[in-house]
């Protein structure tokens, strides 16, 4: 029995659900959000559930000029016999408070992060779509609201919950991705915010998006900020590659890579299945010389969006780098099919990684 209780503000006017045919991503919101405020000397308090409506802020809130926000992403699912499971959300909310003490934001309690993404998941329990591929996506997100200018931490913060009903992220089936190897930007450094779910990560990576956009490639690989040679992540995901009977993943050591919760569910799965998996430092020309030695069988990404993410070509330099012939390779399939399945609750959880939101 949780110890948070939070009151329930019912919209007057909800919305028509949207098509499940037609969902997309971060397209549409659900009637309702979850909000808690901090304030200094009192705490979080005031949890409650009301409508989804836009927020007033103070035009010096702390979060529009010195960027103090963090946050989550992941996903309810609708089992087939109408159950509601949140995929390891104890693992979300731990990094969330990794991500509050880089960020000098106070430390939330791992069952109120917990408690508040049911809570709000339960007020909107019918958006969350049945339909096969789809999900109800969640984001969890922490901000300054103290009104002030100056360069310290805010003593008055905001945590919402909202949700946006999602479809397939694969529209058509899945299908290897092309991407483009980043050596002029880099996402992160030592020492840096790598490591840590931070609102400020991510638009510095938009320049280097259109990038590989523009040579027609669908994402980037980012290599180390100090060398520009060294393997980090494929855009908001994590990499794997599969040389030989070895999978390698960048390890999580020195801070510059985000510790995904796909990334630990494929490595325990792999592990499970007997693979032996590398959590290493390497270069990407370590890669390209294994897929030159035709030792380099195939790649994906991992992420909450598209869980498993194939990898079907390269762009590095001047060198263009065809992986498994550009079609999905069996490792990949194999975790997409499981991890899904384990989501949805169609296959056993023998790791105890799903939750139930109680109706």
């Amino acid at each position: 029995m949780s110890k948070y209780e939070f009151p329930v503000t019912r919209t007057a006017t909800p919305a028509a659900k949207p098509d499940p045919d037609n969902l997309g991503f971060g397209n549409y919101f659900t009637d309702h959000m979850f909000r808690i405020d901090y304030t200094e000397g009192k705490g979080w308090h005031d949890g409650r559930i009301i409508p989804y409506a836009p927020i007033e802020m103070d035009p010096a809130a702390a979060v529009l000029h010195y960027g103090q926000s963090v946050f989550e992403g992941l996903k309810a699912y609708r089992a087939k016999d109408g159950r509601i499971l949140l995929f390891r959300p104890d693992m979300n909310a731990k990094r969330t408070r990794n991500s509050n003490k880089r960020m000098s934001i106070p430390d939330i309690p791992e069952e109120l992060f917990v408690e508040a993404v049911k809570a709000a998941v339960r007020a909107d329990a019918d958006w969350v779509p049945a339909k096969e591929g789809t999900s109800l996506y969640l984001r969890p997100v922490i901000f300054g609201t103290e009104a002030f200018l100056g360069v310290r931490p805010a003593k008055q913060y905001t945590f919402l919950v909202i949700m946006s009903p999602s479809g397939s992220y694969y529209k058509g089936g899945m299908k290897p991705t092309k991407i483009f190897v980043e050596n002029e930007y880099a996402r992160s450094v030592q020492g840096g915010t790598g490591f840590a779910k931070i609102s400020g990560n991510y638009a510095p990576g938009l320049v280097s998006q259109e990038k590989a956009h523009a040579l027609g490639c669908d994402q980037v690989l980012w290599l180390d900020g100090a060398e520009r040679k060294y393997v980090e992540e494929i855009g908001t995901s994590n990499a794997f590659f599969v040389i030989d009977n070895e999978v390698w993943t960048a390890s999580l050591e020195l801070g510059t890579i985000l510790p995904g919760i796909t990334r630990d569910s494929a490595i325990t799965l792999l592990k499970d299945w007997g693979y032996d998996v590398k959590e290493k430092r390497f270069t990407f020309q370590e890669i390209y010389d294994a897929w030159e030695a035709g030792r380099l069988k195939e790649v994906f990404a991992t992420g909450t969006a598209a869980v498993i993410s194939p990898v079907g070509e390269f762009f590095w330099e001047d060198k263009h780098m065809v992986i498994h012939d550009g079609v999905i390779g069996e490792i990949s399939q194999k975790l997409f099919n499981t991890m899904s399945a384990i989501q949805r609750g169609d296959a056993e959880d023998k790791f105890g990684w799903t939750v139930e939101v109680e109706l």
